[in-house]
């Protein structure tokens, strides 16, 4: 497993450093000041610099290591959600529990591979418990609005997140040992497809997709987008239990959805009438902005593994 991690690995840093070169090239010729696309461009790159270096790091301590990453995302991009929503005084306790209690929780069903309390808790109790709770302290002022977010924040920020890690627990037949590379699959062609709907979206995009929710998104992006990452998912076979031909199947389902996820997450910064969820990472705006395709695209791909290639 550790010579196909560090072959992806490799792979990468050939691309990160190819990125790099070109940028530079680019901003050599380009006149000054800079435009704003080559300027968000280098602080693409940057960003993409650090976390591949974060991802690395994690995946060489293995499960442990991608447990506790995967549980700091979801703290970081639960405090951009919860920021930019409506809370009232009778509401703290239910924010206390959403991080000291809610967080560590799923993740050590995570670690333990509880799935069946796994799959139920956030969903089924957490969500039957948050409003009961608000609702003891007798502040009925915007109640549905807060509960509806807050009980959103957990879902996308820790429920879907912690898929992710979720991976590492499944049991695959031929495949003991090799679940990391799922992670790495799953991470590769999901923001892949991310990238590769910006640059169509910049070179072809001609065709809006959603003017009033994600104006920069297209139709020649996502198509554009979505082909490609196929085409890479079935690259990428190698690293996986998959068949060239399912692992493009399966890469364009987990990317169509991360697709909606991005579209989901847009609305809703739209809704609070802001720009990026934060500021944690220069260029990509905060943590939601880089794990909104994957809180929609971890559970799709998570049980499509687990119903389809597990004993």
């Amino acid at each position: 497993m550790r010579h196909d991690i560090s072959i992806l690995i490799i792979g990468l840093l050939a691309v990160l450093t190819t990125a790099s070169i070109v940028a530079a090239i680019l901003c050599a010729r380009a006149p000054k000041p800079l435009s704003s696309t080559l300027v968000n461009l280098t602080q693409r790159i940057n960003a993409w610099w650090v976390m591949v270096a974060l991802m690395t790091v994690a995946f060489f301590f293995g499960r442990y290591g991608m447990t506790i990453l995967f549980a700091l995302i979801s703290f970081a991009a639960l405090r951009e959600f919860v920021t930019l929503t409506h809370t009232s005084r009778s509401d703290h306790w239910v924010l206390l529990g959403m991080f000291g209690i809610i967080i560590p929780f799923q993740y050590w069903l995570v670690w333990t591979a509880w799935y069946g309390l796994f799959v139920i808790f956030i969903p089924v109790y957490c969500f039957l418990l948050m409003p009961a709770i608000t609702a003891l302290h007798g502040d009925t002022e915007r109640f549905l609005e807060r509960i509806a977010a807050q009980q959103w924040a957990v879902m996308i920020s820790v429920y879907c997140v912690s898929h992710v890690p979720a991976l590492l627990t499944l049991d695959v037949p031929g495949f003991e040992g090799r679940n990391l590379l799922l992670i790495a699959f799953l991470i590769i062609v999901v923001q892949g497809s991310d990238v590769l709907q910006y640059i169509f979206g910049k070179l072809l995009g001609k065709h809006r997709f959603s003017p009033t929710v994600s104006p920069s998104k297209t139709w020649e992006g996502l198509i554009g987008g979505l082909v490609s990452a196929s085409l890479l998912g079935a690259l990428l076979s190698f690293v996986t239990p998959f068949s060239p031909l399912q692992a493009a199947c399966v890469a364009f389902v987990a990317c169509s959805m991360g697709f909606l996820g991005g579209l989901v997450a847009s609305a809703i910064k739209r809704d609070q009438g802001v720009k990026d969820w934060g500021h944690l990472i220069e260029g990509h705006g905060g943590m939601m902005d880089r794990t909104d395709s994957l809180v929609f695209a971890a559970p799709i791909f998570f049980h499509i593994v687990r119903y389809f290639w597990t004993v």
